[in-house]
This record gives structure tokens, C-alpha cells and sequence, in this order.
């Protein structure tokens, strides 16, 4: 008679970490940190409790890596999508339209942006979570800043211009964007929103 192999316990041979990040991190994206348990975690990743912490560490582990990979992502993004070699105006087009097209992504419908969407309200009483959440914002901001500066050396922008003042504009109003896609907007008005800040950085096209 043949036995029955015990079952292999651990990671199934196909898990791939990245992957399986991107999994959970949707997870937490639709549902928020508190509200998404380990058992959504390992239907999301296809991965036991046991494989999940030997992967990734605890909850909070796995969600703080999620965060990191967004502010990585985030970063990135920006950076890539503000070349300094062309008009401030076009470049930051570039970027409220494609923050537009990304927040009204996702499985259950408009999600926002993960940092602001799921980090914000763990951030009060969290210091880890905070200092994530903070450093993304200041990094956001640091990247718009830059671009707002290369902009007056080149002309585009008085000297005059309140660079760090304008970043945090820009900052702000692509967060709101990520809060109106998850209440409910639609394209269109999160387009509208990010036209209107890029009119009041650079100022009304054709005046």
C-alpha cells in the first residue's frame, strides 16, 4: 500500500517575493492596515501564515515594506516623469495626468494612492508608520521643488517664485486627488484638479 507524503510545509517552490509583496499591498489597499487580517493576507499571496512571517515578518513588517516599495515607486515616478529638459508646464501635465489615470485603478474600484489612502490614518499613533508616511511627503515635495527651481534657472518661472511654497502646492493637490478618486470622482475631475495647479504654477497657458 502506498502512504500518503506528508505535505511539504513552508513556501510553495513558485513564490516570488516581489510578487508576493504587490499581492499583500493590494490587499492593504483595499481594505486599509487594521481591517485586512492574515488570513486575507495569505488567501491575497497564496502563502501560509508560517510562510508569511518566515517571508516577510509580522503584519506590520509586511506592511511597512509595502509602504517602502510605494515611496520607492513614488519617487521614481516623479522623477522620470519631470525631465528638465522641456517646459515645467509639460512636465507637470505629465504627472497630474498620470496620478489621475493610476488613482482610479484598482479591483473594487477607485483606490487613490496607497501611501495616502491606507498610511494617513495609521500614522497618528504609529511612529514607524509616521516617519515612512513623512518621508515620502518630503520627498514628493523635495522632487517638485527641484523641477520648480531648474524651471527659473532655464526662464520658465520668475525668480521671484516661491519654489518650496509651490512644491508643497503640488504635493498637496495630487494628495487631494488621491482622496477625491477614492470618494468618488471621476476622471475628469481629478484632471480638471491637477490642470488648475499646473495653471497656478505656471500660470494660464497662452497669457
Amino acid at each position: 500500500m502506498v502512504q500518503n507524503q506528508p505535505r511539504p510545509r513552508g513556501r510553495p517552490r513558485s513564490y516570488d517575493p516581489a510578487v508576493a509583496l504587490d499581492q499583500a499591498r493590494a490587499a492593504f489597499w483595499n481594505t486599509g492596515y487594521a481591517a485586512t487580517s492574515l488570513d486575507d493576507l495569505s488567501a491575497a499571496t497564496g502563502l501560509n501564515r508560517p510562510s508569511l512571517y518566515g517571508a516577510f515578518g509580522d503584519k506590520k513588517a509586511l506592511y511597512l515594506k509595502a509602504l517602502e516599495k510605494s515611496r520607492a515607486e513614488t519617487t521614481a515616478a516623479l522623477a522620470a516623469a519631470m525631465a528638465p529638459d522641456e517646459h515645467l508646464r509639460a512636465a507637470l501635465t505629465r504627472v497630474y495626468e498620470a496620478a489621475a489615470g493610476l488613482y482610479m485603478r484598482g479591483d473594487l474600484g477607485p483606490r487613490g494612492c496607497f501611501l495616502i489612502g491606507t498610511a494617513v490614518t495609521e500614522a497618528v499613533d504609529d511612529p514607524e508608520i509616521r516617519a515612512v508616511l513623512a518621508a515620502a511627503l518630503s520627498e514628493i515635495d523635495a522632487a517638485f521643488e527641484a523641477r520648480i527651481r531648474r524651471a527659473m534657472e532655464v526662464g520658465n518661472l520668475p525668480l521671484s517664485t516661491d519654489a518650496a511654497g509651490m512644491a508643497k502646492v503640488a504635493t498637496a493637490v495630487m494628495n487631494a486627488m488621491a482622496v477625491r478618486a477614492r470618494a468618488g470622482g471621476d476622471l475628469a475631475s481629478l484632471r480638471a484638479m491637477g490642470a488648475a495647479v499646473v495653471d497656478l504654477i505656471c500660470g494660464r497657458a497662452g497669457r
